[in-house]
Parts: C-alpha cells; sequence; structure tokens
C-alpha cells in the first residue's frame, strides 16, 4: 500500500494554506485560488515558481520562501494536524494485516518528521519524501522509489491519493490507484476507482483494484 500524505491521510491543506497566503503577503500581495489550487501535489519548488508568477514578481528567493513556509506548516502541524475520515482506520487495519506500506509525498523531509508525531512512526515501512527522490509527482519516480524499497512489484501495488498530480505519477509508475479528491477535481481515468472518502475502504476493495495475476497453464 503506497499513501500520499497531504489531503490524503491528513487534513492538511487548509495549514498549508494558512503557511501560503502568510508567505504571500510577506511578499506584498494575495494569492489567487487558481494559483492555490495549481499547487497542490506539486513539490515546493513548483510551488514556489506559481507563488510569484502569481503575483507578478520575480522569483527572488526561492530556498528562503521555501524554507520559511515549511517551518511555519511544520509550526502548524504541531498542533492542528488531524487524520482525514476513514484514513487512521484504514492504516490501521493495513497494518494489522502486515501488508508493506509507504508513505509517498512531495512535502520535504523536515515537515513529514512532524506529521509523523501524529501518523506514527511505525505506521509506515517506507517513507518516501519530495526532497528525497530526482523528480516529484507528477513523475513516477516517487512511487516506483516506494515500491522499489518495499521490494514490491508496483503493479502489485495500491496508490491512495487526492490530488490530480498524484494520481498522475502512481499511474505512469503502474500503479492501480484509488482516488479520494480533497482540493482539486480528479478526472476519470482507466486503472482509477474514485471515492469521496476513505471511510468504509478495507482491503478486499483494496486487493480487488489489482488485476489478476496471469499464471501458467
Amino acid at each position: 500500500m503506497l499513501f500520499d500524505m497531504d489531503g490524503t491521510l491528513v487534513d492538511s491543506e487548509r495549514l498549508w494554506d494558512t503557511g501560503l497566503q502568510e508567505l504571500a503577503a510577506h511578499y506584498g500581495g494575495t494569492l489567487s485560488t487558481a494559483a492555490r489550487l495549481a499547487m497542490v501535489g506539486t513539490s515546493m519548488a513548483v510551488s514556489m515558481e506559481i507563488m510569484h508568477t502569481d503575483l507578478g514578481q520575480p522569483w527572488r528567493d526561492p530556498a528562503v520562501g521555501g524554507a520559511w513556509l515549511d517551518n511555519r506548516v511544520a509550526e502548524l502541524f504541531l498542533t492542528d494536524l488531524r487524520w482525514r475520515p476513514g484514513a487512521l482506520a484504514l492504516v490501521s487495519a493495513v497494518r494489522a494485516a502486515t501488508v508493506p506500506t509507504a508513505l509517498v509525498t512531495s512535502t520535504r523531509r523536515s515537515v513529514v518528521e512532524v506529521a509523523l508525531e501524529t501518523l506514527g512512526r511505525d505506521s509506515f515501512d517506507v517513507v518516501v519524501c519530495g526532497d528525497e527522490v530526482d523528480a516529484t509527482k507528477p513523475d513516477p519516480a516517487p512511487y516506483l522509489t516506494a515500491a522499489r524499497l518495499l521490494g514490491v512489484p508496483i503493479n502489485r501495488c495500491v496508490a491512495i491519493e487526492d490530488s490530480p498530480a498524484g494520481v498522475a505519477s502512481a499511474l505512469a509508475a503502474g500503479a492501480a490507484v484509488l482516488a479520494v479528491p480533497s482540493e482539486v477535481p480528479i478526472d476519470p481515468a482507466d486503472g482509477v476507482r474514485m471515492l469521496e472518502t476513505l471511510a468504509g475502504v478495507d482491503l478486499e476493495l483494496l486487493t480487488g483494484l489489482l488485476r489478476p495475476i496471469d499464471l501458467p497453464h
């Protein structure tokens, strides 16, 4: 099982909203709704580029701005991070069944470490962060990396995602996908099962998303 984090397992997009609007105000502007939605599921570098383009100003200090945002969101994670509906029960069921499990996120390691205080450090066998892969979502690299580290063929993995970028990444890698949109609509696609919430999702549903294995006759 390959879990996205922000917007999928935890209700953190609202916390990123707070940090992003505060950073935009520091730069003397207000982040538009369209720009904010375009950031969902992307890397910090892409998000900062979108912000400065939206504000109509040069990308002056990407490293400084990104570091400030990470620190601010980490602060918010310490006090305001909450599980999405059904997410805790599903992660617990997957762990109880000893299914190999990874957290696959575009968020950087320093912030993920804070999130793991809520998610539980023993909830995942592998954690793949946005600053630890050569390319981030929608590139397939994060999911391919997670499958390799778990020692599981990617076509025997189910990825759970909430954003178009994340779904594209998982599909390109070759995983089956369960999409639970949070902030941004996701277009229907082959290989993607769409649900409104993780509440009630169980292992039988997830394993049913995998294609049957062709056995030799």
